[in-house]
């Protein structure tokens, strides 16, 4: 069975663009649930009157993506576990590619899809996420038109959680004191964060070019609160997870890109998401001793003693 879990925070615009693709789904073997984040408008009504067949998990208060996320994996039990964000349509036959190619390559436990903007729909969003040594994370393919550089069935660094695939026993390999995503990071690059935690592990992604879904960007979040948590979140998912070799390799590197972004963020002060960025990048530092701390469950598991697990799929493109 498959669990295809959606976290919504006043999302009630949203959700039946969402809900109605999953109805028309080719693959039939899954069950929707909706954890609802503390919603203040009347999205658990809607689905309560219109869509009988979710399952909904109404959180009392807003603590969090990565919190909600974290309490429908819990509550669930499918083999396979499929994250989809509310702002999205999915094609007929998304969850038919995407689910098939873990059965068909077992030698991949997280699976990503080819995400296109919800507007203009040849245009990429993602065709699997990149990771920099410098701890800044990208996609692949983002903001080119699509004309098939990325169709082919590839391995990629990890899945944009905004529609992936993991199977359960990959994710209670990473779990961290019983949660698959740090709640820490609360929302924006937790999915980077267990990225990371995955490659460290041996845990491989397949890149699933047929399996697509249209993307509206951020219609929940995005804004200040993305620029915050996004200037908060890279340099701590960096501290984190980097094993110390590649800490003292690339130190410099981590440096220079939260310099470049400041001073970016400076140039651009008048605009609010400019000014979150630098309250993000100030909490980020006031942080770092907490998530430096973090750093012992890597020692508690098995990482990769080459590095080679991590090493390879680094991007080391500007």
């Amino acid at each position: 069975m498959i669990d295809v879990i959606i976290p919504n925070y006043n999302g009630m615009q949203l959700l039946p663009t969402c809900l109605d693709a999953l109805r028309g789904q080719t693959r039939r073997d899954f069950i929707v649930t909706v954890v609802d984040d503390g919603s203040t408008d009347q999205s658990c009504a809607l689905l309560t009157q219109q869509y009988p067949e979710v399952h909904l998990i109404a959180l009392p208060t807003n603590r969090g993506l990565a919190t909600a996320v974290n309490a429908a994996i819990e509550r669930t039990h499918g083999e396979m576990v499929v994250l989809l964000n509310n702002d999205t349509e999915a094609d007929r036959r998304w969850l038919e590619q995407l689910i098939g190619a873990l059965e068909r390559y077992p030698g991949y436990d997280f699976a990503a899809s080819k995400l296109l903007l919800f507007d203009r729909r040849n245009q990429l969003h993602s065709a699997g996420d990149i990771y920099r040594p410098n701890g800044i994370p990208d996609s692949r393919g983002v903001w080119q038109i699509d004309r098939g550089q990325y169709d082919a069935v590839s391995e990629v660094f990890g899945p944009c959680a905004a529609a992936a695939a993991y199977r359960r026993g990959g994710l209670n390999q990473l779990a961290q004191a019983g949660k698959v995503f740090d709640e820490d990071l609360v929302m924006y690059c937790e999915d980077v964060d267990l990225n990371v935690r995955a490659r460290r592990n041996g845990i491989r992604t397949i890149f699933v070019p047929t399996a697509v879904v249209y993307h509206r960007l951020s219609a929940t979040g995005g804004g200040a609160l993305a620029s915050y948590y996004c200037g908060r979140n890279f340099l701590l998912v960096w501290l984190k997870n980097m094993p110390l070799p590649l800490i003292r390799r690339y130190w410099l590197a981590l440096l220079w890109a939260q310099i470049r972004l400041g001073m970016h963020a400076l140039w651009h002060i008048r605009e609010p998401a400019a000014r979150a960025r630098l309250r993000g990048q100030l909490a980020g530092l006031r942080a770092v001793p907490h998530f430096w701390q973090k750093r012992q469950y890597g020692t508690q598991q098995q990482p990769c003693g080459d590095l080679s697990c991590l090493t390879t799929m680094l991007c080391f493109q500007s």
